[in-house]
């Protein structure tokens, strides 16, 4: 926990700096204010040589003023914190929507004979994928790929936000499935690092392995600013020689409960985050209102007798002016302090999208909430009434998430019109219609269906070109046609996951040695 707060405080501290610096050039002024005002208030002392000590206290009054707060200090303690808030001080990026906010991740499972020992209950290797299976669950939504090493390395699942697909592969997972014995982490690394170059943002890469080969150190080392972390599956005071010579990258002791996998999780955000920050174009997040709160607590004690400064006043709402603060409404303890918008991020950072979607006022913002939430139709809806080329290319991610790409088609051609050169528009648009292309191809090949014997209870393409003809295909009962539903058909298979592995691997193997 130490370790994770102090990694993000540093990145704090690195990226901190002001979004509006000019503002700063207030504060000398509001300083020399300060000093002249305090000091004509301030009694000097009287020439009082030759008079008695005792004598000398009684007659002197207001000896400790200069030492007491007096109404300028409060005035320009809260003169100060409105500048800094004007000048908006960050450390953070603005959430980009259309990019996760959990860190994509490859997990790497040694399969080798050693994790079969049972030193750790129920064995190294069960152990490793109970705690995979709790960490998928703890990322829900995560994208998330599974690679599985021993004398070489094989992609076992591509990175993907279902957990459940990960799942029967995992099971399958033994030593008997590697077609060569090993402890070859490097490979291992090496396709992990060649997953992650896919992605557009920046991932990590989590190790669960038992020893390391002293002559993988240096590729570990070497790569743990890419966010490597190494989990070790051992008992509880049992060092690894290889484990121990990594610098660079994070070696997290297994545990009996999830503190482990929580450590895990937060390494690899800490990391992905520092990479956005690097790499983000997104606005910087303002932290004004951090300061603007103290400041607003200042005020209150202008109301004791003696306290009342008017002009500093009309200061203080001059400078706080600059901020256009927005109207929030009157709903709830967080509406005196955040704005509807400010609670709708916040819902959304923490993936509360439906909440997020419903506090919004910012129409975009609502659309990026619907559209994360599901509600790909009302996304589409609110986002319309917005005219840029951003709001039309949320729309066509809508509608191709959706499954309605022709709609998709049109809306990534709007955002070219609008602006020719927005990013992934073309890429989108290019996409969109080989989608189209497709469905209307496969469209011409069913006006054969009947003859075919197609059994499909309800197939709908769309064919707003009118390529091929329309074709009614009426379901069969399988049992009259001798054939078997598509779950009695799976339940036939007598097939495992572990085979399917085996051969996979070994054609795999054999490619990479021709």
């Amino acid at each position: 926990m130490g370790d994770f707060l102090f990694i993000t405080l540093a990145e704090m501290l690195r990226a901190f700096h002001f979004i509006r610096p000019f503002f700063l050039l207030a504060l000398p002024v509001v300083l020399g204010l300060w000093w002249m005002v305090r000091r004509g208030a301030v009694r000097k002392d009287q020439d009082t040589d030759g008079i008695s000590p005792h004598l000398k206290k009684a007659l002197t009054v207001g000896e400790a003023q200069g030492r007491r707060f007096t109404p300028i200090d409060g005035v320009a303690a809260a003169m100060i914190l409105t500048v800094l808030a004007s000048a908006g001080p960050t450390w953070s990026r603005m959430p980009d929507p259309f990019v996760s906010p959990t860190a994509p991740v490859v997990i790497v499972l040694k399969n080798a004979a050693s994790m079969e020992q049972t030193d750790v209950a129920p064995s190294r290797l069960e152990l490793a994928k109970f705690k995979i299976r709790d960490l998928l669950e703890m990322r829900a939504g995560a994208r998330t790929a599974l690679i599985a090493y021993a004398g070489s390395a094989h992609r076992v699942v591509p990175l993907t936000e279902d957990a459940q697909i990960m799942v029967p592969y995992l099971e399958g997972l033994t030593p008997d499935v590697m077609p060569q014995e090993g402890n070859n982490a490097q490979d291992a690394l090496a396709l992990a690092m060649e997953i992650l170059a896919t992605e557009d943002a920046p991932g990590g890469i989590l190790f669960l392995l038992d020893d390391l080969d002293p002559q993988d150190v240096s590729a570990i080392t070497q790569a743990g600013a890419n966010a490597v972390v190494l989990h070790q599956i051992l008992p509880s005071g049992t060092n690894s020689r290889g484990l121990d010579m990594v610098d660079g990258a994070p070696v997290i002791p297994v545990t009996v409960d999830d503190a482990d996998l929580r450590q895990i999780d937060r390494t690899l955000n800490a990391a992905y985050r520092a990479a956005v920050l690097e790499t983000s174009t997104q606005p910087w997040h303002d932290r004004g209102w951090i300061f603007a709160i103290p400041a607003a607590l200042l005020c209150l004690i202008w109301f004791r007798r003696g306290w009342t400064m008017k002009w500093a006043v009309v200061v203080l709402v001059t400078m706080t002016g600059v901020l256009q603060p927005q109207r929030a409404a009157a709903e709830g303890v967080a509406d005196w302090f955040l704005t509807p918008d400010q609670q709708g991020q916040r819902a959304y950072n923490r993936n509360e999208f439906k909440r997020a979607a419903e506090l919004f006022q910012d129409p975009m913002w609502q659309g990026y909430a619907m559209m994360r939430d599901g509600q790909y139709d009302k996304a589409v809806e609110v986002l319309a009434r917005i005219e840029t080329a951003e709001a039309a290319f949320a729309q066509g991610l809508a509608h191709i998430r959706n499954r309605q790409y022709r709609d998709g088609v049109r809306a990534f051609e709007t955002v070219l019109e609008r602006d020719p050169d927005y990013p992934g528009a073309a890429e989108n648009l290019a996409t969109a219609q080989e989608i189209v292309d497709y469905i209307e191809t496969v469209q011409e090949q069913s006006d054969t269906g009947e003859e075919a014997g197609i059994g499909a209870d309800d197939t709908v393409f769309d064919n707003e070109s009118e390529r091929g003809a329309e074709t009614q295909i009426e379901a069969s009962d399988p049992d009259e046609l001798g054939m078997l539903s598509a779950e009695q058909w799976m339940n036939t298979v007598d097939t495992r996951t572990g085979d399917f592995l085996r051969q996979r691997f070994l054609i795999e193997q054999n490619r990479s040695i021709e």
